[in-house]
């Protein structure tokens, strides 16, 4: 077991949203920012912006890891972007028609089906 491997979880947390150079086996290096440490496997899952806003993601198994070394601090910002990184988007915001029209159709798919439904207050299935 290597040296970080046997950190806890409360010492990886000091990397999360930081840009770190992690130095593995066989001389391979990676750089990214800190997403998360798996604290089973210690493996480190790392973020890469690229142009037109793609995101690379790359996982370090924790046995090849050597050292990691923090190169930079995450800023407010940054840290939105990465935790937006698996964020599902913004919900669609439907007009009152459209959700009438939606329930309508969701009620008549269940009928369908024979899958009882009754109608609430205010609408609701």
């Amino acid at each position: 077991m290597n040296d970080w491997q046997k950190k806890t979880p409360l010492d990886w947390e000091t990397y999360l949203n930081k840009m770190v150079k992690v130095a593995a086996i066989e001389k391979h290096e990676y750089e990214g920012w800190v997403l998360t440490v798996d604290p089973i496997s210690a493996s480190i899952v790392l973020a890469t912006f690229l142009e037109n806003e793609k995101v690379s993601i790359s996982v370090v198994l924790g046995h090849a890891v050597q050292e990691v070394k923090i190169l930079k601090e995450g800023d407010d910002e940054m840290k939105q972007r990465l935790a937006g990184i698996f964020a599902p988007e913004e919900s669609k915001a439907y007009s009152p028609a459209e959700l009438e029209k939606r329930k309508n159709d969701l009620k008549t798919w269940l009928e369908a089906n024979h899958i009882p439904v009754t109608e609430q207050q205010e609408g609701e299935l």
